[in-house]
């Protein structure tokens, strides 16, 4: 498997940031961290090695990228408006250096995957919902959709400052024909299992579909079964399992 490695000044973020690529070809998929993770995590936790088939054959090529969580959503130091500020220079990262670069390899395909587990699905659905001219799939594992969420620290209150990155707010009032027919043509796809630590997540996803469907837009939610925890070792299970069944063109 070919893989780089990259470090660089982001001028969005004013700090060194990295990311690690791995494949030769195929259709790009940006893979984010789980809270405050590390680009290299992904690897780590065997997550690289789960998609391996379609790197080697050329079907993917994968970007891990790093997150800055503890400094937006994590940072319980600041307000949640200078929280959702912080993100949104991330966003700007992604979108301005990220995507630049991955779109430089020259790939056939220049829409993006989006995919994460636990927090790092909350990034891949977000970033696929404010931006369908640049992700046209998402593979969201274990995932929440709501920012007013103790896993987030922010209540019901906070709402009105992260409001545009808060899915399941911003969603509902969403009816601009340039997102939905960009959505009616994506692959959404959102799993979790129904053991421990998967409460919220089912609810989230539950929501998402019914919001979803309300509007005629195709998602495929996939709850795994009771024994099917909120961890690593099903997530890589998952992973490959719908690469196997999406279209990567």
């Amino acid at each position: 498997m070919h893989t780089e490695y990259h470090k660089w000044w982001s001028p969005s973020l004013n700090q060194d940031m990295e990311m690690k690529v791995y494949g030769h070809a195929g259709k790009p998929v940006i893979a984010f961290p789980t809270s405050s993770g590390r680009f290299f995590d992904y690897e780590n936790f065997g997550m690289v090695d789960a998609c391996r088939p379609w790197i080697d054959t050329g079907q993917i090529m994968l970007f891990a990228v790093d997150s800055v969580d503890a400094q937006s959503w994590d940072n319980l130091k600041v307000t949640p408006a200078e929280r959702n500020k912080r993100h949104l220079e991330y966003d700007q990262h992604i979108l301005t250096e990220v995507v630049p670069l991955a779109q430089s390899y020259g790939l056939t395909s220049r829409a993006f995957v989006s995919t994460g587990c636990s927090a790092g699905a909350y990034h891949a659905a977000n970033f696929f919902f404010r931006h369908p001219d640049v992700f046209d799939a998402v593979i969201s594992l274990s995932g929440l959709f709501r920012l007013d969420r103790p896993q987030f620290h922010l209540t019901g209150q906070d709402l009105a400052d992260v409001y545009f990155n808060s899915p399941l707010s911003y969603l509902p009032d969403l009816n601009d024909p340039w997102y939905t027919d960009r959505y009616r043509k994506s692959q959404i796809i959102v799993c979790c299992g129904q053991g421990a630590w998967e409460g919220p997540p089912i609810e989230d996803a539950l929501a998402l579909r019914t919001l979803l469907e309300s509007k005629g837009i195709p998602c495929w939610v996939d709850l795994w079964g009771t024994d099917v925890v909120h961890d690593w070792p099903w997530w890589k299970k998952q992973i490959a399992y719908f690469l196997g069944r999406m279209r990567l063109v």
